[in-house]
């Protein structure tokens, strides 16, 4: 999946960018306070697209 596709769905998910790292960039879902690391590649594998939304505990994309 194209990590702006993923950002935006993130972003429609109520989860806001916390901070940016060296490599990836830090979301947090505002309503359970639940974080995850995105790393800023072209392209995000779709297993990792899954743990990110299970560690943020919403929906896939």
């Amino acid at each position: 999946m194209k990590r702006k596709d993923f950002v935006r769905h993130l972003n429609t998910q109520e989860c806001l960018l916390k901070h940016e790292g060296g490599n990836h960039s830090v979301f947090i879902n505002i309503s359970n306070r639940k974080t995850s690391a995105v790393p800023r590649h072209n392209e995000i594998n779709d297993f990792l697209v899954k743990k990110i939304c299970k560690d943020l505990d919403i929906k896939l994309p």
